[in-house]
């Protein structure tokens, strides 16, 4: 595996990390917590050294299942979790005070059995507690040594030079991927600009770039893309031309969907780092050889072109959750 660097901090990591939110939360039943175990570690047999979590997937037990899996090799590796909701319950509001924030990570680090958490994302921005005081805090915990790095997840530009100019950002975490590139428009310039790497959530588009989903398809009660207007049956059916596009091109290529749909993402940029997911060890070796399909500056421009033709329908989050984004 290839390894990236995330902007201009120093934060060398594989050039696809493993998201571990699907392990325990938010896509149906949690894995068993041996087959999860025995994911990550393959993970790490395949060059994966970056893995991400959050206390809020569970809550808690994905941290946990990430600790139980990784504390033996803790030190190939690179870990990413998050702060940034009340009680760890991503659905009982926000909480980035500096005292929450301090007590996330002293529970983190004991569930992720280490010592240090190389990458401390705020989750969402809190518009009840100044960015400045969240960089602030995380730089406090920088200075003992009990975090290494500093992320924002889903934040506006404006906020990110706040932050930054507080205490550097290392990365932002937010969704992009071939259905979604909002971000290309102003968050990717100010990256570049600050030298902070990205790291594109859902790069698969939770699963609908893999071709594997259709409008006929049925979730699990628990699965939040029941909740999704983009994962509306009507919406499915008419975003399938996007699916027929990545599917043609993976044909010519001789590759999978999945990998065409992460190969485009690499090639953006080479601070771009994807954290696709999966409970599943073959889609896991699928995922990680996307590294080695290569698109030539021609085919780059033929999916910009075809992509630029097709608006996809519905929005990424329901109503209640898209006001916690680009804040």
């Amino acid at each position: 595996m290839i390894k990236r660097t995330l902007g201009k901090s120093g934060l060398q990591v594989s050039a696809i990390g493993l998201g571990c939110m699907g392990l325990s939360f938010a896509y149906g039943p949690a894995t068993d917590t041996q087959d999860a175990i025995r994911l990550m570690r393959s993970a790490v047999e395949r060059g994966v050294t970056f893995f991400d979590t959050a206390e809020c997937y569970g809550p808690f037990t994905n941290e946990e299942v990430v600790g139980a899996a990784l504390a033996p090799l803790r030190d190939e590796l690179v870990i990413a979790t998050k702060f940034g909701f009340r009680s760890g319950n991503s659905s009982g509001g926000l909480d980035s005070r500096p005292e929450n924030i301090r007590a996330v990570a002293e529970a983190s680090l004991k569930r992720l059995k280490t010592d240090r958490i190389d990458l401390f994302y705020q989750h969402r921005v809190d518009p009840g507690v100044p960015i400045e005081d969240v960089a602030g805090t995380v730089k406090d915990l920088i200075q003992q040594g009990k975090v290494k790095h500093f992320g924002l997840s889903e934040a506006g530009a404006q906020t990110i030079r706040r932050a930054h100019a507080v205490q550097p950002v290392t990365a932002l975490q937010s969704e992009y991927s071939l259905w979604w590139r909002e971000p290309e428009t102003e968050i990717l310039p100010t990256l570049e600009e600050l030298g902070i790497g990205f790291v594109p959530f859902s790069p698969l588009g939770a699963g609908f770039l893999t071709g594997g989903i259709n409008e006929n398809t049925t979730f699990d009660r628990s699965d939040y893309r029941n909740t999704v207007p983009r994962f509306a049956p009507e919406a499915r059916k008419a975003n399938q031309v996007m699916v027929n596009l990545v599917a043609r091109i993976a044909l010519l290529k001789r590759v999978t969907p999945a990998q065409v749909a992460l190969a485009w993402l690499l090639a953006q940029k080479s601070w771009i780092v994807p954290i696709p997911g999966t409970t599943k060890l073959h889609r896991l070796k699928e995922n990680v050889e996307a590294t080695a399909v290569e698109l030539s500056m021609e085919e780059l421009r033929e999916i910009r072109s075809a992509i630029s033709n097709i608006t996809v329908q519905g929005g990424r989050y329901a109503e209640d959750r898209q006001q916690l984004v680009n804040r």
